[in-house]
């Protein structure tokens, strides 16, 4: 904390106003479902992104980020988006957002640091953009719930910044609850929390390194595919969305679309009833169930709807090797990025043992991390 703060007054002469903190998260089983107004089941995890803020007299937004000693200075009358801002961007989209609905903001100066590990589908940019909605709902009094704070930031990254995802980044960070994951329907942003406290097991991530070029082309690619798809469904049914269609509905439509693309809406179809089998499974303390699906939902995600990788698929096939271990599957958008692992801690270093040939083969050194479910977005120093 104090790093944070002795960083903000040798940058601006001044103390920070407030510290904001908000958590990356881990998706437990559910992916590509939330564009598809489907379910998922993620949960915080106890990594951050700390934005540190003070108020200015003028219009101006000065950004500090100490992970990349880079600085960034911006006018609140003229938003907008550069590649070459990089990371500043998601600040800049949530301001716009702010912006754009009326919110009155004024000049900022923030001081940014985190231990997301940026590129491993561990929500580094949603939680920037947690970090940056929060903090100007404190700063300037806003009346914003929780609620609508998910939407904003969601809005921010699909509308300013271009990537088209899902709301369960953002609304994990904001509404996550410690010891619980989290049951969330996308559609109605209905969401119970689920208690996940097991005792001798653990929730391992291991972040492969892959780099993630492609992610966000490939991430709307997919995007589209459900859309078509959808389109097409339709036609023969009345729906809105990929949740509102079974696996017969799919066969009807045999032939009217390339194979290819109802493969991605199979997946979608049969992630949403997994997930809907695993909030159960969690809380009859059926760990064994809860780990078959996780698997089947990591041949889904790497068959059909074709996210994963090479490294990925390795690192779950040892996970799946190892006794203990009730469950591993690809987590996130997928073309890299981590794995989650539900294992009894016993086991941990029998799989650590089993992955160490991972960089000699691939070139990339993988990174576990252990971690329980954590609280969502809060105020850590005013």
């Amino acid at each position: 904390m104090e790093y944070i703060v002795e960083a903000h007054k040798k940058e601006y002469g001044e103390e920070p106003l407030l510290i904001v903190r908000a958590p990356g998260r881990v998706n437990l089983i559910g992916d590509h479902t939330d564009y598809n107004d489907g379910y998922v089941f993620p949960m915080a995890i106890e990594k951050y992104i700390w934005v540190a803020v003070s108020k200015r007299k003028d219009s101006y937004v000065r950004f500090y980020s100490i992970d990349h000693e880079d600085r960034k200075r911006i006018n609140l009358q003229n938003l907008r988006y550069k590649k070459e801002d990089r990371w500043a961007n998601y600040c800049k989209g949530v301001l716009n957002v702010f912006n754009n609905r009326g919110y009155k903001i004024g000049g900022i100066n923030t001081t940014i640091t985190g231990n997301i590990p940026e590129g491993a589908g561990l929500s580094s940019s949603a939680a920037l953009e947690v970090a940056t909605a929060f903090s100007l709902k404190n700063v300037f009094n806003l009346d914003i719930s929780k609620v609508e704070m998910a939407s904003y930031t969601q809005e921010a990254e699909n509308k300013f910044v271009g990537v088209h995802c899902g709301i369960m980044d953002q609304f994990i960070s904001i509404l996550g609850k410690k010891g619980n994951a989290m049951f969330l329907d996308t559609r109605t942003l209905k969401y119970r929390y689920v208690p996940f406290n097991f005792k001798h097991v653990k929730i391992l991530i291991t972040n492969s390194n892959v780099p993630r070029g492609l992610v966000e082309s490939e991430y709307n690619d997919r995007k589209r595919d459900c859309e078509r798809c959808l389109e097409v469904l339709k036609e023969k049914k009345r729906g809105s969305a990929l949740r509102d269609y079974d696996l017969s509905d799919l066969g009807d439509i045999m032939g009217m679309l390339p194979e290819v693309t109802r493969k991605k809406c199979i997946h979608v179809v049969e992630e949403n009833q997994r997930v809907l089998k695993s909030e159960e499974a969690i809380k009859r303390g059926d760990l064994v169930m809860f780990g078959k699906l996780m698997n089947r939902s990591h041949e889904s995600l790497r068959d059909l709807y074709e996210v994963s990788c090479p490294e990925l698929d390795w690192l779950v096939k040892r996970a799946w090797e190892t006794e203990g271990v009730y469950g591993s599957r690809m987590t996130g958008a997928g073309f890299g990025g981590c794995t989650v692992t539900l294992i009894e801690e016993k086991s941990i270093p029998v799989y650590e043992k089993r992955i160490q040939q991972y960089e000699r083969i691939f070139g990339f050194t993988p990174e576990i991390y252990i971690s329980e479910p954590t609280d969502g977005v809060e105020v850590v120093k005013n």
